[in-house]
């Protein structure tokens, strides 16, 4: 199904790439099956161009040619942007993908008033590894699709992600765990990579060896579904190395400072 359909982008900043990057790289859709609009027009030329991608002028023109349509706009922009071609979305062999953080399905069902109940439309919220095909899509369970759109949307988007479903209450949390903790990830791959370099190891290599730790350490869990705590265990033997820096870093509040950022999100 994947192969026979044309997927739209309104909106193709940095996460919009991501997704499309990710897809041509899988094989799930040849980048001649991605058009996308964008406000600075030059600009979208050469990142759709990258990719094989056609750059199209507006979102009438992205709606009209695309059967999956991503709204991959920032959140503020929808209403301006996604109102006035409703009717247009309002058809039967098209659906709606919408990545904007902060959007459910209840409020675009406030937004598109009476036209809701013709649009086919499925709220996630991605997260920039999804780029190399290691990606997560949290996405809302409440949703109207068809159930042969709901088959589509997981070959497409199942091929680069992880499709975590959760209730319309909890998007923002989730949100905050896949979307937000990258950038925690990253600071601790980069803090690694600095003590390696502080006992002199070549700072490339420790940021793949940190990265490769990181990457290695997610697959373990996903594919045996053992518990964290038992994971570090298992590493952590009595008078060894490795439970010195554990308990280091619960000195320093590690696993507090971390829930603490989540807080900051939340309650931010």
């Amino acid at each position: 199904m994947a192969q026979t359909c044309t997927i739209g982008f309104i909106g193709f900043g940095n996460m919009g790439q991501a997704i499309a990057r990710g897809l041509v790289e899988a094989g799930t859709v040849d980048g001649s099956q991605i058009v996308a609009c964008a406000a600075h027009y030059d600009k979208l030329l050469e990142t759709t161009g990258a990719i094989g991608a056609q750059a199209l002028k507006d979102a009438k023109e992205v709606v009209d040619a695309a059967d999956v349509v991503v709204v991959a706009i920032k959140p503020h922009q929808i209403e301006t942007v996604i109102r006035p071609v409703v009717e247009d979305l309002a058809r039967s062999d098209k659906f709606v993908v919408s990545i904007a953080a902060g959007w459910t399905l209840a409020r675009f069902t406030t937004m598109m008033g009476e036209m809701s109940e013709l649009i086919h439309l499925q709220c996630t919220i991605p997260n920039t590894p999804m780029a190399v095909g290691k990606g997560v899509l949290v996405t809302e369970t409440d949703n109207t699709l068809t159930d042969a759109q709901r088959a589509v949307f997981e070959e497409v988007f199942g091929s680069i992600a992880l499709i975590e479903r959760v209730d319309g209450d909890h998007m923002d949390i989730a949100m905050c765990l896949s979307g937000c903790a990258p950038a925690f990830t990253d600071m601790y791959i980069e803090a690694l990579g600095d003590a390696g370099v502080k006992y002199g190891l070549q700072r490339a290599t420790a940021y793949r060896l940190a990265a490769k730790m990181v990457e290695g350490v997610g697959a373990l869990y996903m594919a045996t579904g053992t518990h964290p705590g038992a994971m570090k265990d298992a590493v952590c033997s009595p008078g060894g190395t490795t439970i010195k820096g554990v308990a280091s870093l619960e000195e320093s509040a590690f696993r507090g400072a971390v829930i603490r950022a989540v807080d900051a999100i939340e309650q931010g």
